[in-house]
């Protein structure tokens, strides 16, 4: 039995949250939340978050027991890109993404 948990449209780059997500994959809950508590990336309290939610999902949902838990899963998609510009010389503008991530977590008893 698997419980998972996702944040949509999270304002990071998907590329920033993999590398986060790299560290805790394959984890006891209780080391991940460690090595995310003391990692100083942005995105560290964002999976964090989301850590949390599906192991409160596993307990309330199916019943599991917390301290059996790994992180059996760790993904960061692509969302949504929203273009900007930014001004430049000679009155010009120039255009850039803010990139959006869709991060899930999947836990289960191991």
């Amino acid at each position: 039995m698997e419980a998972k948990a996702v944040a949509r449209q999270v304002r990071v780059s998907p590329i920033k949250v993999r590398r986060v997500l790299a560290l805790i994959r394959g984890k006891k809950v209780g080391d991940a939340l460690v090595a995310l508590q003391f990692s100083p990336q942005k995105s560290a309290k964002l999976v964090g978050k989301v850590l949390q939610s599906a192991v409160a999902n596993a307990e309330h949902n199916f019943g599991m027991d917390t301290d059996k838990l790994r992180v059996v899963a760790a993904t960061a998609d692509q969302g949504p890109k929203m273009k900007r510009f930014r001004p430049v010389s000679m009155g010009r503008a120039h255009p850039y993404y803010h990139r959006t991530s869709h991060v899930t977590v999947t836990v289960a008893e191991r």
